[in-house]
Formats: structure tokens, C-alpha cells, sequence
């Protein structure tokens, strides 16, 4: 996986400017969805991995099958990437560009677990306090862990709010220990 992460690295760079440059976003962010999808489906697996298959006949299977058109610089891409036997790192080229894009556009992805489901009060709450601790946008992702007893556990990037009851039972536990 780490080894996919930098062959893709280069690529989702790439798409990030000419999406940029082309000030395309989302546009780019949809169609890197997609793609991602159709890379990711066994059935293509197998064709990207055939050899009886021409970089050609490949191309133009993965563009039929994306369903919607794709613009002649993102049709380019696949033909890049197809040329660089690279479609196959394409849902990690998805991922990292929709990093570089929160980035730009100023969002943090956060994870929240609760113990509980949270009603949509209690998330929206949650989250504008997360934005102002962050002072950004928030992108959340919603998870039920009942292990963790009580509370929530946040993670936005690298730093971790645990407000869960197991985390501050193992918190108590350490300091008892010292």
C-alpha cells in the first residue's frame, strides 16, 4: 500500500495543477472518484492486468465505463497513466488528491467516535466547536465504537481529543501507576 501511495503521489500532484489551473476542482475531484471506482472493481483489475489487452483497448474501456464524460485533459490523464501502467493506483491517486484539495480549500478531515449514535444537533454542535478549536472548515466522518463506553474520541490529523470514558479510565490507570 505505502509503495501504491508513491507511485500515485506524483500523478495526484499533477491532476491537483492542471485541476487548479484550470480552476476545475470539483470537477477533477468527481471524475477521480469515479475513476477510482472503476480501478478498484475486480472485473477491471483483470483487464488492467491482461497483457492481450493494447493500451488502447484499455483506454477506451476505462472511459466507457466511467459512464460520464470526461474532459479531453482528464481523458489525457487516463491515457497517461494507462501509457505509465499506473491505472491501477488510481483510487490512491483519488485519495491524495482530495488531500491536496481540503488543503487548499482550507478543510481538516475529522474523525469522530462516539459511544453512542449522536443526533444531527449534537454532531453540528460538535463540529462548529472542532472549527473553532482548528480555526477551519471540518470534514467529518461519524463512527460507533461502544467499546469506548462513553463520550467521544476526535481525531483531526495528527492530534487526538479523547473525551471517552476508556480513555480517561486509562488515563487514571497511568497516573495511579506513577
Amino acid at each position: 500500500m505505502a509503495e501504491n501511495v508513491t507511485l500515485a503521489r506524483p500523478y495526484a500532484e499533477a491532476a491537483f495543477q492542471l485541476a487548479k489551473g484550470g480552476n476545475a476542482l470539483p470537477e477533477w475531484s468527481g471524475a477521480l472518484t469515479r475513476l477510482a471506482a472503476v480501478a478498484a472493481s475486480p472485473e477491471m483489475g483483470e483487464c488492467i492486468g491482461n497483457p492481450r489487452l493494447a493500451p488502447a483497448q484499455l483506454i477506451q474501456l476505462c472511459l466507457d465505463v466511467t459512464g460520464e464524460a470526461l474532459s479531453t485533459e482528464q481523458q489525457n490523464f487516463v491515457r497517461v497513466l494507462v501509457d505509465n501502467e499506473r491505472l491501477g493506483v488510481l483510487p490512491e491517486i483519488s485519495e491524495l488528491f482530495e488531500g491536496l484539495k481540503h488543503g487548499h480549500e482550507g478543510i481538516k478531515d475529522a474523525e469522530i467516535t462516539s459511544a453512542f449514535a449522536l443526533d444531527d444537533g449534537t454532531l453540528k454542535s460538535l463540529v462548529a466547536d472542532i472549527e473553532r478549536k482548528f480555526g477551519s472548515r471540518i470534514q467529518t466522518t461519524v463512527k460507533v465504537d461502544p467499546e469506548l463506553i462513553g463520550g467521544v474520541r476526535i481525531a483531526v490529523g495528527d492530534e487526538v481529543i479523547d473525551a471517552s470514558v476508556r480513555g480517561k479510565l486509562a488515563a487514571m490507570a497511568t497516573a495511579l501507576k506513577n
